[in-house]
């Protein structure tokens, strides 16, 4: 895969840029982050994350930096669905400790890793900012809220169907 982003891509970088003050590209970081975890794959591989750097005229490692400090970018490939499990205080109180072991029982993965079949992906992150209604997740846009084991059995159910109707 080449790392290079698009023609149309790389003028909306140049429009992010433009919302910071002469100088202060390293502002713009975050949003071209998430461009470029879309673009490609998913993850921040090396490579992506020097071409980032190239485009803002910063040091590699301000970049690394800024991309392993965030739970929202993925360092190492990740599943088709990623279920980011809140484990601050709140959900941890209402049992998403509980949950992530059923997930992890349920998917035979530990936190942090991926299905062999590439489907799932399970993240541990920290809080999510819906504590009202924990133990909840993240998957994609959307958040699962006050999970159970057969809310967890249902979700799991809903991607796999819509694997298979879109295949």
């Amino acid at each position: 895969m080449s790392t290079q982003f698009s023609e149309e891509k790389l003028n909306k970088i140049k429009e992010i840029v433009t919302h910071y003050p002469e100088g202060e590209q390293k502002s713009a970081l975050l949003p071209v982050l998430h461009l470029a975890q879309q673009e490609f794959g998913g993850w921040l591989d090396v490579p992506v994350m020097d071409y980032v750097a190239s485009l803002l005229s910063l040091e590699p490692i301000e970049v690394y930096e800024v991309a392993t400090f965030y739970s929202m970018y993925n360092m190492k490939p990740v599943g088709k669905f990623m279920f980011e499990v809140c484990q601050t205080g709140p959900c941890m109180l209402r049992g998403s400790d509980d949950i992530i072991a059923y997930i992890e029982q349920k998917l035979s993965i530990k936190a942090g890793e991926t299905t062999n079949d590439g489907m799932f992906t399970l993240k541990p992150v920290e809080c999510l900012g819906a504590c009202g209604y924990a133990p909840m997740m993240q998957l994609g846009n959307y958040y699962r809220e006050h999970l159970t084991k057969e809310k967890v059995d249902q979700i799991i159910d809903e991607c796999r169907t819509s694997v298979a109707i879109n295949n």
